[in-house]
């Protein structure tokens, strides 16, 4: 997929800037959902490292979104191994917690990103 050009309508930059706002209204409802089929390892997640957890994941929202609009999608695996390497500790303690919040953070992020861009080719 190339990447998205310069968006120079109105209708545009409405599409992505809604983009935006999407990703990051709806991926923490995305992630919680899905992380309740992970089965418990009794390992329990401290609020201040769930909190943690949302900033770094609305943070990757962002940096993916703006990969995907500008077709770098090498880019995605830095943020994929920075995220680990900065949460490797974390990672440790729980990993199928950890590992499949942030694969489907990144899975959905990725997804709203290609249909903003065939929304933004579309308008």
């Amino acid at each position: 997929m190339s990447p998205l050009p310069v968006p120079t309508t109105p209708e545009a930059i409405a599409v992505v800037v809604a983009g935006y706002f999407g990703l990051l209204a709806t991926s923490g409802a995305v992630v919680t959902n899905t992380l309740d089929y992970v089965p418990d390892t009794g390992d329990e997640v401290s609020t201040r490292e769930r909190d943690v957890g949302v900033l770094v994941g609305k943070c990757e929202n962002v940096l993916t979104l703006t990969f995907v609009l500008a077709g770098a999608y090498t880019a995605l695996a830095v943020v994929f191994a920075a995220k680990g390497i900065v949460r490797k500790d974390d990672i440790e303690k729980n990993t199928l917690f950890y590992l499949a919040g942030t694969l489907v953070n990144l899975t959905y992020s990725v997804l709203v990103g290609v249909l903003v861009v065939v929304a933004v080719a579309w308008v």
